[in-house]
């Protein structure tokens, strides 16, 4: 592997250094570097950050081909300026054996774009009534440390408290869909003033809050640990605080559309813009972006949820929920955390890097921008800005909420292990 310098970045948006890659490590940060034979990268004006970490992806593979492969998936990550992904369960088959899993996880080391860790479900089938193979699932290959339903909430307090006991035993985590059943059935928005105005069925904060209650009390009574998968209401920054201050061992996320996208455009009635938790209030963005700014929110999320075009090109009731993420989500929390002074550049990488690595116990991912660390690194162009134009992603999905919106930062090189992934915005 050819040695790599780095010149003049930005590291972690400070002074600009020059960083020397060689054989897959970070071999010297530094002013003035120099290598023979090195490959030259020039850097200057841009921000240098450890590779993207994100704990919430839909890969689809095995099952939805159509809509997502790990291939394009792990392509679409490495656009974005990931180097590693957590890929959800909710596949068909269901990623709830240790055959799931490291079918997964194989797909992934074959493709080489970017890590894949896959989360295990937490139910046989996501069916929310038995226990899945969370310890075989651990055991695997895969060696599973993030267990999930999501797309469905485990509902069931015992189920929930089993699975907590059982994950306790090897450090593991489940992450929750919080949502509570019988307070959305029907529902196809947020509700509130617009839902009633457009006479669509809501989905109202309480069902999201109310889980998250419940689970933060059970992991404190079990002690063990809780994910809380894209928290959109103000409320449940608030329960998520308090139980923060109890020393409860709970994290959680907000998806980069959270912090941007309110239930006003649902007037639309362009189901792009139908996701599950749904689009919420004004309010309650405002109090996402400061709860991730004060650390009651720990990381971003992208909950990339790729659909066929036909899955969203339909009649709103009719929709699948979801939107895909991976290739816009750092330019979304540049315009809203970044560009507001709400988050520095060393503050993103500990939101979308460090703390995610830390949280699905990715080893080698969220590392110092040091020598001696992975070259797990992506480089940004903040200065940036463009039109978000789907025609021209990775993803086998087009359904982004972007679509001709003018968005700032672009990722122009990714590095996995040393190896450039992408290089001047095109994947290699």
């Amino acid at each position: 592997m050819s040695k790599i310098l780095i010149r003049g970045a930005k590291v972690l948006g400070g002074e600009p250094q020059d960083v020397l890659i060689d054989g897959g490590t970070i071999a010297e940060v530094g002013s003035g570097l120099s290598a023979e034979g090195a490959e030259v990268v020039e850097a200057e004006g841009k921000v240098l950050l450890p590779g993207l970490v994100d704990l919430h992806t839909h890969l689809r593979e095995p099952g939805r081909e159509d809509s997502e492969t790990v291939l394009t998936g792990t392509r679409a990550a490495a656009s974005g300026g990931y180097t590693t992904v957590f890929a959800m369960a909710n596949t068909f088959p269901v990623a709830d054996t240790a055959g799931v899993v490291e079918q997964v996880w194989r797909l992934g080391k074959e493709h080489g774009y970017c890590d894949v860790q896959p989360i295990g479900a937490v139910t046989v089938g996501l069916d929310g009534r038995k226990l899945a193979e969370l310890g075989a699932m651990h055991e695997s290959a895969a060696g599973v440390t993030v267990f999930s339903d999501d797309g469905k909430c485990v509902h069931d307090a015992v189920i929930m408290r089993r699975a907590l006991e059982y994950v306790k035993a090897f450090g593991g985590v489940v992450a929750q869909h919080a949502q509570e059943p019988r307070l959305t059935e029907g529902a196809q928005m947020n509700e509130g003033i617009v839902s009633a105005e457009l006479g669509l069925g809501g989905w109202p904060a309480v069902a999201e809050e109310s889980i998250i209650a419940r689970d933060v009390l059970l992991a404190e009574h079990v002690g063990s640990r809780v994910h809380i998968c894209h928290l959109s209401t103000a409320g449940s920054v608030e329960i998520v605080r308090w139980a923060k201050s109890r020393g409860i061992a709970v994290t959680a996320e907000v998806t980069p559309h959270h912090l941007l996208l309110t239930d006003e455009l649902v007037r639309t009635y362009n189901p792009v813009y139908k996701v599950n938790p749904p689009l919420r209030t004004e309010r309650d963005v405002m109090a996402l972006r400061e709860a991730l700014a004060d650390g009651t929110i720990d990381i971003v999320a992208t909950d990339h949820a790729p659909h066929p075009h036909e899955d969203k090109d339909c009649e709103w009731a009719a929709a699948a929920m979801g939107m895909v993420g991976l290739e816009t989500a750092l330019s979304v929390v540049q315009e809203t955390m970044v560009d507001t002074g709400l988050l520095d550049w060393a503050g993103v990488a500990d939101r979308m890097s460090v703390k995610p690595a830390q949280i699905g116990q990715a080893s080698g991912h969220g590392r110092p921008v040091s020598a001696g660390e992975p070259a797990n690194l992506t480089l940004v162009d903040t200065a940036y800005r463009g039109l978000v134009e789907p025609a021209g992603f990775a993803s086998r999905s087009r359904n982004t909420p972007y679509e001709g919106r003018e968005l700032p930062g672009r990722v122009t090189h990714t590095w996995l292990r040393g190896k450039a992934t992408l290089v001047d915005g095109k994947l290699t």
